[in-house]
């Protein structure tokens, strides 16, 4: 089953009377719908082309949370090989929000960490939303360093509306353990490569996603607050939520223009949730070609590239 969007009314109008032409034809065999299923489905891509072609950045908020868009275990079951997830931070507990282990990428040894939200009840409280806790963050440092005592290139997808806020959190340091996986991230001697394949919220994304280069899907969003968090702070009012976003520059386009991302990855016509096995093969493509063209560089220039890019975003804003 198919879960529309708001806006994706005139599509799902489209789509149903194909459904029940379908059906009709399976019912009665006499009945030929052939021809009026193919003006249909013709009709239904111009919709979504028109939809898609002139999305605004609310639009592409509700896109990159769609529940059906592919997410982090989607990604690592296609692009990665022998992936052994390793667990627990070593100091409190395990958290399930963040997943991380060993792979290899089309051959290559590699670390990989990512946030995973879910795609059923059941998955979505084991996994918090993929909002993690201090522990995450920890396991995540455990894992950069391992990466970088054995020389492992590592790769981050990136997934969260941000780092879960509970009291319990806090009181274990949230805010400590996102500066240092960040530190840790400025920090290693090996490539690191970041993909925002959902939402990239806050410091929640920004701890494993200080990359050498980074990039995000065409309809995913990164930001340093959700925009119903914005407006409430800014308006009290978090139904200003749309406007929130198209004030705060989220969408990939803006990113690429500030100087934040390094490039966009393209999505099929009508999001990643219609066709999740193109963009989890074209975001693999873009991995292997950052990773071929940091190869060269000794892990000292990995080091240095990565802390000037960072240093160097707002300077031309």
């Amino acid at each position: 089953m198919h879960n529309y969007l708001d806006f994706e009314k005139p599509i799902s109008d489209l789509e149903g009377k194909i459904i029940e032409l379908k059906k009709l034809a399976t019912e009665d065999e006499s009945i030929d719908t052939t021809d009026e299923i193919g003006r249909l489905e013709v009709r239904v891509r111009e919709a979504i082309v028109e939809i898609y072609s002139k999305l605004n950045p609310w639009q592409k908020t509700q896109v990159a949370r769609h529940p059906q868009r592919p997410h982090f275990v989607d990604y690592a079951k296609t692009l990665f090989q022998e992936f052994t997830p390793l667990a627990g931070d070593r100091k409190f507990s395990e958290d399930a929000a963040i997943q991380a282990g060993l792979a290899r990428f089309r051959g290559q040894p590699v670390a990989v960490i990512g946030q995973e939200k879910g795609n059923d009840t059941k998955s979505r409280i084991k996994h918090n939303f993929g909002s993690p806790r201090p522990e995450g963050y920890r396991k995540a440092i455990r894992i950069l360093e391992m990466a970088d005592r054995f020389g492992l290139p590592v790769i981050s997808l990136v997934d969260t509306a941000g780092a879960y806020p509970g009291v319990g959190a806090e009181e274990r340091g949230q805010a400590e353990a996102i500066a240092r996986s960040t530190e840790m991230c400025l920090g290693v001697k090996v490539p690191l490569v970041s993909v925002v394949i959902g939402e990239g919220g806050s410091g929640g994304a920004i701890a494993i996603a200080t990359g050498n280069k980074v990039y995000m899907l065409e309809h995913s969003i990164y930001s340093v607050i959700s925009p119903e968090g914005a407006a409430s702070i800014l308006w009290r009012d978090s139904t200003r939520a749309r406007e929130a976003a198209t004030n705060m520059k989220i969408t990939a386009e803006d990113l690429k223009s500030l100087g934040i991302i390094d490039g966009i990855i393209s999505e099929p016509l009508g999001g990643a949730h219609r066709d999740p096995d193109s963009v989890i093969a074209a975001t693999g493509d873009v991995i292997a070609n950052a990773l071929a063209e940091m190869a060269p560089r000794t892990g000292e220039q990995l080091r240095n590239d990565r802390r000037q890019k960072f240093l160097a975003m707002g300077r031309n804003v």
